[in-house]
């Protein structure tokens, strides 16, 4: 890849990295260095990487920075570990940004990565499974799952606006 196309690719790619890596860490400045830290490796195996997989590389890159950055902070749970009484809740949502981010925030990381690739960012599957290191098939399961489990945090009777 030559200069040319790596500033190229800064530019087409900086705000949807940016705003993928947000939406999982919800950390601006968190961000902003997974960000950076992953245009730094693209840049120090530009001679390695051809133009058209940079995305997809830049994209990978991001994601396990992120990963790491996550684990290093102890704040990943899981799914299970995270428990709610469905029966009542003194949280009364009066916008719907707020419920669906929240209803987000629930999901194991790799399906929350998977759905928003998928419904923010508009990639394919096939994109998808070659960021985030999975099939195409598997990729398909957790946004699939990630659907049903939002809309069985969604349709809590609580959450009615």
């Amino acid at each position: 890849m030559t200069t040319a196309e790596y500033n190229l690719c800064v530019d087409e790619h900086a705000d949807g990295v940016f705003r993928f890596i947000l939406k999982n860490m919800r950390d601006e400045e968190g961000a902003r260095d997974v960000v950076q830290e992953a245009f730094t490796r693209m840049w120090e195996r530009v001679d390695t990487i051809s133009f058209e997989k940079s995305k997809s590389y830049l994209f990978t890159s991001a994601y396990h920075i992120m990963i790491d950055a996550l684990r290093k902070t102890g704040r990943q749970t899981s799914f299970e570990e995270v428990s709610y009484d469905k029966s009542s809740s003194d949280r009364h949502y009066s916008d719907l940004k707020e419920v669906l981010d929240e209803a987000v925030k629930r999901l194991p990381e790799v399906q929350r990565s998977a759905l928003l690739l998928r419904d923010y960012e508009g990639y394919s599957y096939k994109e998808i499974g070659d960021m985030l290191a999975l099939s195409e098939s598997q990729v398909k399961v957790y946004i699939f799952r990630a659907r049903v489990a939002m809309k069985e945090y969604l349709v809590d009777a609580d959450l009615v606006i």
